[in-house]
C-alpha cells in the first residue's frame, strides 16, 4: 500500500469517525479551532525535525523502565 493510499484512508476513516460523534451529538476529541489544528501540525513537525537531527534523551530508559 502506498503513502498516499494511506492517507486518504486515514482522511476518510477521520471524516467518518467526525461525521459519528456530530450524528451522536458527541463533541469531536480534536480541537475545534484552526489554531488548535495548527498546534497539532507544530508538534509533528517538531516531532520530524528532532527524529531528522537524531538527537535527542532515551526518558523511558533513563528511569528504568
Amino acid at each position: 500500500m502506498t503513502d498516499v493510499s494511506i492517507a486518504v484512508l486515514a482522511l476518510l476513516t477521520g471524516f467518518v469517525a467526525g461525521a459519528v460523534f456530530a450524528y451522536v451529538g458527541v463533541p469531536i476529541p480534536a480541537p475545534p479551532t484552526v489554531a488548535g489544528l495548527l498546534g497539532i501540525v507544530g508538534i509533528y513537525l517538531g516531532f520530524k525535525v528532532v527524529e531528522y537531527l537524531d538527537v535527542g534523551f532515551d526518558l523511558l530508559g533513563a528511569l528504568g523502565l
